[in-house]
């Protein structure tokens, strides 16, 4: 499959797969995501690992609309076009990556929508858009509102073992790995000052506060976000041995950070577009250890 990859005058990179517009690497200046050493990457499935566009669902389906979708969606296993322009902007360098209806998205999702992608590279900075336009022509009452979720599922190269995710002390969650639905759909609140993922983690934090720092003895990034009011936090553990593109032991090299609209649905009428934004930066030795004596 093709990819496209920029480069930064000061050194740093990414790399970004025209199916699923899955980011697959990005330095600066060394490698800041994980991808699976066996991850299939011949379009024959989503990408285990770097940042993979979650739209229109996430999880399994629970819309009627989306009945017929799999579990987060057909973005990130759909071929998107590029405009072949790579812009230039001060200290910044561009794509945009587009998707619309195919034959095959048509077959199983009735909704009109186009999507624009917009991958930013900075010298130590990364920032991905998602453009989400309700293309529907109907001008009945009450209108033809276009409802989704959104997310961008962040694979972060850390630690597990080491990591911490703040601040979301105080939010309330949701407790993906309880055994039962009742658990699962009963909100919790969050006590730790510092999040870690020692044991299996799958935790949606409603309401977040937008703005997160991952990080570890030696390394971190900060994650800002717009128009995303809830996050994930993941990391399978051991359970990850029962995925078939994860590399063995590779749980214990990343901690899924994943700003997105989950809980619930946006609803976006005909003609208007919403745009979801995160930067991920690098976070200094200075202020990583001001972040860490304070848990």
């Amino acid at each position: 499959m093709s990819n496209i990859v920029l480069r930064h005058p000061k050194g740093s990179s990414a790399e970004i797969m025209l199916y699923g517009a899955t980011i697959v690497s990005w330095k600066s200046p060394s490698e800041r995501l994980f991808v699976s050493a066996t991850a299939v990457r011949d379009g024959s499935k989503p990408v285990r690992g770097g940042i993979p566009v979650v739209f229109p669902c996430f999880g399994p389906p629970a819309h009627p609309e989306h009945a017929k979708l799999p579990q987060h969606g057909f973005a990130r296993s759909s071929d998107w076009s590029w405009d072949n322009i790579i812009k230039e902007e001060g200290d910044y360098v561009s794509i945009t990556l587009t998707l619309d209806p195919t034959p095959s998205i048509a077959a199983v999702y009735k909704r009109q929508f186009h999507l624009r992608f917009v991958v930013t590279l900075g010298e130590d900075d990364l920032s991905t858009e998602l453009h989400v336009k309700n293309t529907s022509a109907s001008t009945e009452y009450p209108p033809d509102f276009l409802e989704f979720q959104a997310l961008f599922h962040n694979y972060v190269l850390a630690p597990a073992n080491e990591v911490l995710v703040t601040p979301l002390q105080n939010l309330s969650y949701f407790d993906k790995t309880e055994s039962t639905e009742e658990g699962k759909s009963s909100p919790k609140i969050e006590k730790r000052a510092g999040v870690d993922v020692r044991k299996f983690t799958d935790s949606v934090y409603e309401n977040a506060p937008g703005s997160y720092e991952v990080t570890w003895p030696g390394g971190g990034v900060a994650i800002k976000t717009t128009n995303l009011k809830d996050v994930v936090v993941w990391n399978p553990a051991e359970t990850g041995s029962k995925m078939g593109d994860m590399e063995k032991g590779g749980w214990e090299k990343f901690v899924c950070v994943e700003p997105g609209h989950v809980r619930g649905y946006e609803r976006v009428a005909p003609g208007i577009t919403w745009v979801g934004k995160q930067v991920i930066s690098v976070v200094h030795n200075a202020r990583r250890h001001q972040n860490r004596s304070a848990m």
